[in-house]
């Protein structure tokens, strides 16, 4: 008794019928999981941290630590 030969001819077709559509749907779903949560917190991070920020003041407790070679604090 013999093994019965394996059907190889379109093989490689049957397999993507299969195997393309739940790499596409799983790709969709891994996006989207990535979007809302790294993406979306991120901007939202960024939003409320410039909705408070002052680039003058920022400015100014630089220049006050003498980070800025160029720029000197005032009264000196």
């Amino acid at each position: 008794m013999s093994l019965p030969k394996p059907v190889m001819r379109g093989l490689l077709a049957k397999r993507l019928r299969f195997h393309l559509p739940i790499a596409f749907a799983f790709s969709l779903l891994t996006a989207a999981a990535f979007k809302f949560a790294v993406t979306e917190p991120r901007k939202q991070a960024y939003a409320d941290f410039y909705k408070h920020y002052d680039a003058t003041k920022e400015f100014e407790a630089m220049r006050e630590a003498g980070i800025f070679e160029s720029v000197r604090p005032i009264g000196k």
